[in-house]
């Protein structure tokens, strides 16, 4: 499967980010950073999620798009408009509650400014999981069936995050 790659482009305030390939949480703390970098521009009116090139989107990628619709509906914003033709994609979006945050459409769509690959940079073990920590939290907070389904990863990810429940921390 092809790597995956996030492109991001902004014109007059509507945000494109371009999905491709396998998307993996190998690029969430650059992505991460995009969004708190966008919601702080003033112009900040809409996004659209472009996942027909997107191959697999993970559910830490998944959890980050959540974020950013969640905070585009807090600032007034219409829900972010998903296009992709993938059903597998269309369905996960579905069976995740994503219906609740976003507008999904199969149509192709031309941008005024073309979005170019982000910049990504390698994270540390520890930034990356706290990024796949909090995406998870935000993947839980949308309904019961992800908080069931994302429970055990999640007090995984918090015990392994926490310096004083590591085994060379503890008194013996």
């Amino acid at each position: 499967m092809q790597s995956g790659q996030i492109m991001v482009g902004a014109h007059e305030g509507i945000y494109v980010i371009k999905l491709v390939g396998d998307v993996r949480l190998n690029l969430c703390t650059s992505f991460d950073n995009f969004i708190d970098s966008m919601f702080k521009h003033d112009d900040f009116n809409d996004v659209v999620f472009d996942l027909h090139g997107a191959k697999g989107v993970d559910s830490t990628t998944l959890g980050l798009m959540a974020k950013i619709a969640i905070r585009a509906l807090e600032r007034g914003c219409e829900k972010p408009l998903v296009l992709t033709t993938d059903e597998g994609i269309s369905h996960l979006l579905d069976a995740m509650g994503f219906d609740a945050l976003i507008e999904v459409s199969d149509e192709h769509r031309d941008y005024a400014a073309e979005p170019q690959p982000l910049k990504c940079k390698t994270p540390d073990e520890c930034a990356a999981r706290e990024k796949v920590l909090e995406a998870h939290r935000v993947l839980m907070s949308m309904n019961e069936h992800n908080a069931e389904t994302f429970r055990d990863l999640v007090h995984t990810l918090e015990r392994e995050c926490d310096p004083l429940d590591s085994p060379s921390t503890r008194m013996h």
